[in-house]
């Protein structure tokens, strides 16, 4: 015991000595890290008022400035705002702005980008923002905020600090009697040992375990993946952001440009009356693309469809988009109506669509659309090499329009890295031998570097496929293809939707949105509402959600008269059979249930089979009590990511199919098998009667994953890996170079 003391005391000194000196050192680092909070906090807040507070500032109107900062002051740490302009006029600031604050003190050029002030209030933490219009100056915005946390902040932490030390000293003092005591023993063991004549060591071999290697092996694969995705992104890109985006492209691909290619185009203009309006399209595609390319420029190839497209662009086929504020170009391919008809309605939408989803529809493939699928393939790629800058652009091809895209483009730049993502399922290698040109839909799709799916097992049914039907290298391991001396990464990268949401989707209060949406409908201001987004597709699921209607309102009569489903559906590829008697089918069995349950001005299903704007769809979200999404086969659905995004006052639930991507994603979500009618309509009668503490807590943790997991961190994870191949390019390339050099042993060259 003499001994273990002899060890603990000088260990407890040494440990409160550490304690007295970490505790004003943790006080500083709390201070420096809520300062750099508050600096990027107002960074954002600056940015969000940026828009706003320019309209009002050209209007000269001070009183609604006032008004609005007052408003936006609501929040319990930002303690005051103020606005200095640059040309006359004086201070327009809130009733709590620190009187030893004035716009003189603040002048541009002396002006801080971030400062403490001490005050009555306590400590208050002041940044400065410039307003620009036009491009130039209009003043500063002035925002202040309360740090009196801060020091609530030290004060745990002090507290934590004494608390962690103390256990640590126990802890470490029992290690250290507990380890003396073994020590000695140990000694004393050993000296007997010798003395009969043992060894004092074994031999490690006695405890080697070859079965174990392989996962030793494993793990540390494992650890050094871990280790090089944290290399590649340091603290600030913890937060996936556009800036993160454009850090990518300038820092790790050198400031190359984006080419996207999809046949959809993010905005079509119409010719209306003699003049052009323009729409956005109801697309997963477009909602996941368009946030990237407003983020890293470029161009975006695309047909044009719209009946207006042509007017609207320049003489090199482009037009500058979004129209508001230009941040891209989109280039547009033109199609005759038999390209179209072939290509687009034919072999994409009644052969592959049909093919890759598990929807009970039968695909058909014709020749001649095939033909017409193989020349715009190739129209498409003669534009991509038009557009591309450098021999080694950056082409990311979107989707089963352009199964053949990415070996075309090798072979008009075959310096080019090409990402190709497939935004439906990929079936397995029965179902894919069913198109008579699979060999040449592999081929293509191989041209890639890249190639992404939504879900892990779209990748490996992708793998399944080729190792069934080419003669390729198949690593799973790597997840890799080897085909024609080419390597093709195939990796998952769940799709997502913009973080933060625009600011459009959040225009209007809940209550606000609630009470606008059934006043449009003639509904009671009580009225529960449902809501189901989708294109007019037979892979969404539309009849069996309102058969589940129908059942609710057959096991629960009390929702009768109080409860009613709201259906919008975007038409979608009405020259097609399947889709013209999927249509008719709907509005039949609409018709049926509407006929058996409706009472007076009341219906509990109305289907809306027309074009909604994004803004007008988030105002339903906010709208209802749940959203459903019973896709029978869905590569991910991005209407599940939009209704938790735009539900900012963490209310509402979401219903959502097990067989769309999102699931493996959103399992707070109420998961769902749409086949089955029973649980889907108890499903709906437990989202009516969820009680908001539950809502709460299930949209927190699907928000929380949408705001990690957000589109630019989608494209930024494929542009990471993008750069890596284009280094490891390179390496190979130096490598190549040296004499006598031999290629690896035992590579398949097929």
């Amino acid at each position: 015991m003499r001994l273990s003391l002899r060890f603990i005391l000088p260990l407890l000194i040494a440990l409160a000595a550490i304690a007295y000196g970490v505790v004003p050192m943790v006080d500083g680092l709390t201070l420096r890290w809520s300062t750099r909070d508050l600096d990027s906090r107002s960074s954002m807040i600056a940015t969000t008022l940026q828009d706003p507070l320019a309209e009002l500032i050209e209007k000269g109107n001070r009183e609604k400035i006032f008004l609005y900062f007052d408003k936006i002051t609501q929040d319990e740490r930002l303690f005051a705002l103020g606005y200095c302009p640059a040309g006359p006029g004086g201070l327009i600031a809130t009733r709590t702005f620190p009187a030893s604050l004035n716009c003189e003190s603040l002048a541009a050029g002396r002006h801080p980008q971030a400062k403490l002030l001490t005050s009555v209030s306590g400590l208050l933490h002041v940044s400065s923002k410039e307003v620009l219009i036009g491009g130039r100056s209009a003043g500063w915005l002035i925002l202040v905020h309360d740090m009196s946390f801060v020091q609530r902040r030290s004060e745990e932490t002090r507290r934590y600090v004494f608390y962690f030390f103390i256990g640590m000293g126990a802890i470490v003092s029992l290690i250290t009697v507990i380890i003396a005591q073994l020590s000695w023993r140990g000694w004393n063991h050993g000296m007997r040992a010798l003395l009969r004549g043992e060894g004092l060591v074994r031999p490690m071999e006695r405890f080697v375990q070859p079965e174990l290697r392989p996962l030793a092996r494993d793990l540390r694969t494992l650890i050094n993946e871990i280790e090089s995705e944290h290399r590649t992104r340091d603290v600030s890109m913890v937060t996936w952001t556009p800036d993160s985006l454009r850090r990518i492209l300038h820092e790790e691909l050198k400031g190359d440009d984006v080419i996207v290619v999809s046949n959809r185009e993010p905005y079509i203009h119409v010719s209306k009356d003699g003049r052009l309006e323009v729409h956005r399209p109801a697309s997963g595609l477009v909602t996941a693309l368009e946030p990237v390319m407003r983020a890293c420029s470029g161009v975006w190839i695309a047909h044009g469809s719209g009946s207006g497209d042509q007017e609207a662009v320049d003489a090199q086929d482009r037009v500058a988009v979004p129209p508001e504020n230009p941040a891209y170009q989109l280039r547009r391919v033109w199609l005759t109506k038999e390209e179209e008809a072939g290509y687009y309605y034919g072999f994409s939408n009644e052969g592959l669509w049909p093919l890759c989803h598990i929807a009970h529809v039968r695909p058909t493939f014709r020749t001649r659309d095939w033909e017409h699928y193989v020349a715009v393939n190739r129209k498409f790629a003669e534009v991509v090499k038009e557009e591309a800058k450098t021999d080694d652009p950056i082409v990311l091809v979107q989707d089963y329009h352009f199964a053949l895209l990415p070996r075309m483009i090798r072979e008009l730049l075959p310096r080019a890295t090409v990402i190709s993502f497939w935004h439906i399922p990929w079936p397995n290698s029965e179902a894919i031998s069913i198109c008579p040109w699979r060999m040449e839909l592999l081929d293509g799709m191989l041209g890639s570097s890249i190639l992404g799916f939504h879900t892990q097992s779209h990748c490996n049914n992708f793998l399944d496929t080729v190792d069934r039907l080419l003669e390729a290298r198949v690593d799973r391991e790597a997840l890799t293809v080897t085909y024609r001396r080419e390597p093709s990464s195939i990796h998952r990268y769940p799709i997502s939707i913009a973080w933060p949401p625009p600011e459009e989707i959040h225009c209007d209060p809940v209550p606000a949105c609630r009470a606008k949406i059934r006043r449009r409908y003639h509904l009671a201001e009580d009225q529960r509402v449902g809501i189901g987004v989708d294109r007019l597709d037979y892979t969404k699921g539309i009849l069996e959600r309102f058969k589940a209607v129908e059942r609710l309102l057959e096991a629960e009569p009390s929702w009768i008269g109080r409860f009613t489903f709201l259906q919008i559906a975007a038409p979608s590829r009405s020259s097609i059979e399947q889709y013209q008697d999927f249509e008719l089918r709907v509005r039949a069995l609409e018709g049926r249930i509407n006929a058996r349950f409706g009472k007076g001005d009341w219906l509990p299903i109305l289907l809306k089979i027309e074009h909604y704007e994004p803004e007008a769809v988030h105002e339903h979200y906010r709208a209802a009590e749940f959203c459903y999404v019973s896709s029978l086969h869905d590569g991910m659905n991005l209407v599940a990511k939009e209704f938790v995004a735009s539900r900012n006052d963490e209310r509402g639930v979401l219903i959502l199919s097990q067989f769309a991507g999102a699931s493996r994603e959103l399992p707070e979500a109420l998961i769902v098998n749409p086949y089955d009618i029973d649980q889907c309509a108890a499903a709906m009668h437990l989202a009516l009667t969820m009680p908001q503490a539950e809502q709460r807590a299930r949209m927190r943790l699907m928000r929380g994953l949408i705001q990690e997991f957000n589109v630019y961190r989608w494209a930024g994870k494929m542009l990471l890996d993008a750069a890596h191949m284009r280094m490891r390019g390179r390496l190979t390339q130096y490598k190549g170079d040296i004499p006598g050099e031999a290629p690896p042993s035992g590579e398949v060259i097929p």
